[in-house]
């Protein structure tokens, strides 16, 4: 590597600064007693028969409390004489095995004791229809053969599709339920048609199987819950696209709209699935989904511990570094990615012996025209950007912005 090193020998880091950014971000303070109202206010519980088993499905994302929020449920289940128990709803994620899934749950804190109910994690699954177009629709064997079925999700904007209805409940009654099986089905045809088949599909489990009622969670700028709804079966449809909306505005983002190099600490599947989540970064892995920054080169410093090496996301960076190399198990991501059928993700960028030359790599190769100037932002992580490090290029800009606190002077970037 030592002609590389030569190479970026001459190229100067400028100094950084920390800004804080402000969002508009309502928070529920009393997240039990919102669960309870929320499930009361829709009327729900009284679909739910004494002795009547009820699976109810939790996904693999960081839902911000999601243990408590499942606790609640599996509360309200149980007053009304129902038998819970918990289902893993995530696709092929947790290496697509059922212990895989269990431990998934268990890192986002998500057990038996935590939530008060068993957790029954098993990849068989049933076909409970077909498209016209041929696809099969399948759902979790244990779901299917309970007596009810809860699901309980965040909506928000996907990674990969733009459509009425995105990551919500009736993606995960169609992906998340569907187990590996299910999620390879859907992307099948790849994310082009998403928007049209993941309501088609999750349409025909309702029908097929007995969903009850969804949880709906909306998270503010900061990741913390700022809505909880409870939705019937029947009107996911009709109500999930206007809580879209709703998620879109209280999404986060990187108040720089132009940057040359986005440095960040680390990526992981308990970040996006994506790793890094494209809504911030602007680099997305298809071409049915846009928005965010314009983002010349992206260096990515570190893996999540939670992520276990499963570096899904890594393709969307420009350069990275020989310990994220080292630290990627790669049949993580590829089982993800042959499942998704978007194999971007889990490509290799160049790889650097460390992280100051990681960086370096991508001023060089940022192809400004004054080198001097070069607008770098740093972020830990794409689910974590209320504070931020700007380049000192951006310091007016940053003084001017009605919605940035300049929090410390410019000094030299830090690399652990």
């Amino acid at each position: 590597m030592e002609i590389v090193e030569k190479l970026l020998n001459d190229v100067s880091i400028p100094k950084m600064f920390k800004v804080r950014q402000r969002f508009v971000a309502p928070e529920i303070k009393d997240v039990p007693a919102e669960v309870r109202t929320a499930i009361e206010q829709a009327n729900v519980l009284s679909r739910i028969k004494s002795g009547d088993k009820v699976a109810i499905a939790v996904g693999s994302r960081g839902v911000a409390d999601l243990p408590i929020i499942t606790r609640e449920v599996v509360r309200s289940v149980k007053r009304v004489g129902g038998e819970p128990f918990i289902v893993p709803a995530m696709g092929s994620h947790g290496g697509a095995t059922d212990e895989g899934q269990a431990e998934v749950l268990a890192q986002l804190g998500v057990n038996e004791e935590t939530v008060e109910a068993p957790i029954r994690s098993s990849m068989e699954v049933v076909e409970v229809g077909r498209l016209e177009n041929g696809l099969p629709i399948y759902t979790d064997k244990l779901a299917y053969e309970a007596d009810k079925i809860i699901i309980i999700n965040r909506i928000k904007p996907h990674t990969a599709f733009r459509g009425k209805v995105e990551s919500g409940l009736m993606k995960m009654v169609t992906i998340g339920l569907g187990k590996q099986k299910g999620a390879e089905a859907a992307h099948k045809y790849s994310f082009k048609h998403m928007d049209e088949h993941v309501p088609q599909m999750a349409k025909i489990v309702i029908e097929k199987t007995p969903v009850i009622f969804g949880l709906a969670t909306i998270e503010n700028a900061f990741d913390r819950p700022a809505k909880i709804v409870a939705i019937p079966a029947e009107e996911f449809e009709s109500k999930e696209p206007e809580l879209l909306l709703e998620a879109k505005e209280r999404m986060p983002r990187i108040m720089v709209d132009d940057i040359d190099v986005l440095v960040i600490d680390e990526i992981g599947k308990d970040i996006s699935g994506d790793g890094m989540d494209p809504n911030i970064t602007g680099r997305y892995a298809t071409p049915y989904a846009s928005g965010g920054p314009d983002v010349r080169r992206i260096v990515v410093l570190g893996l999540t511990e939670k992520t276990h090496g499963n570096a899904n996301g890594i393709g969307h960076a420009d350069f990275t570094t020989k310990k994220v190399f080292e630290e990627i198990k790669w049949e993580k991501g590829y089982a993800n990615a042959l499942t998704s059928t978007v194999v971007e993700v889990v490509k290799l960028p160049m790889f650097l012996s460390t992280a100051e030359l990681a960086v370096k790599a991508g001023i060089k190769t940022c192809n400004t025209l004054t080198p001097d100037k070069v607008k770098i932002v740093r972020i830990a992580n794409t689910l974590d950007i209320k504070e931020i490090w700007m380049s000192e290029c951006l310091y007016n800009f940053a003084k001017e912005h009605p919605d940035l606190e300049i929090v410390s002077e410019p000094t030299e970037m830090t690399f652990h």
